[in-house]
């Protein structure tokens, strides 16, 4: 199939990648264990064995007129444990490599069928100005971006940390997540061959 590039000629690419159906129960999967898998998991209550103290029961079983208790340490008790203390745990789902290579595939079609992919032949800025990209993205009409090339460039990454909505990513670290967070995507030509290459 052909994709259109910006300021060149369209150029020939896999129908694979880039022109097959978009499994919106497949992306899902793949955005939830992504989500999922960047969670810290290390949340931790006290129960009421975990607090300090409370070896001691405060008095005796019977014969005082009061409720039973045997430790001061009780959930109910100002100062007790929590009931059901939250504990460390793993979030990560196992997602195989063929369904998120699959799922890559599936947002890249779509992202072309939606006019959401603008290809370029190459993207660059000579110094690590704001203000230079901001010129660059303007003249494109791009506000919500997130760009894509085959190698980070160091001075395009530094030139779009500051700027709230543009985000600057290698193919390898491209994900489901930012990759449909973003109005637009722009992507090199170079970094469209790499994803052929990986999600072929």
């Amino acid at each position: 199939m052909q994709l259109n590039v910006n300021d060149a000629q369209a150029i020939e690419v896999s129908e694979l990648t880039f022109g097959g159906e978009f499994n919106e129960t497949l992306v899902h999967q793949a955005v939830v264990a992504y989500m999922a898998g960047g969670r810290q998991g290390s949340k931790q209550q006290k129960t009421r064995s975990d607090v300090s103290g409370g070896g001691k029961r405060p008095w005796r079983q019977k014969g005082t007129g009061r409720a039973r208790a045997g430790t001061i340490r009780s959930p109910i008790w100002r100062g007790g444990g929590t009931t059901f203390a939250a504990r460390p745990q793993d979030h990560s789902q196992k997602l195989n490599k063929k369904m998120y290579r699959a799922a890559m595939r599936s947002i890249l079609a779509e992202l072309v069928r939606t006019d959401r992919l603008v290809v370029v032949q190459d993207f660059a800025v000579e110094t690590p100005k704001t203000k230079d990209l901001l010129g660059k993205l303007n003249n494109m009409s791009l506000t919500d971006v997130l760009i894509v090339s085959d190698a980070v460039d160091q001075n395009l990454y530094l030139a779009a940390r500051n700027l709230p909505h543009v985000d600057v990513r290698d193919v390898q670290g491209s994900d489901p997540v930012s990759l449909i967070a973003y109005d637009k995507v722009l992507i090199t030509v170079s970094a469209v061959k790499k994803f052929e290459e990986l999600l072929g």
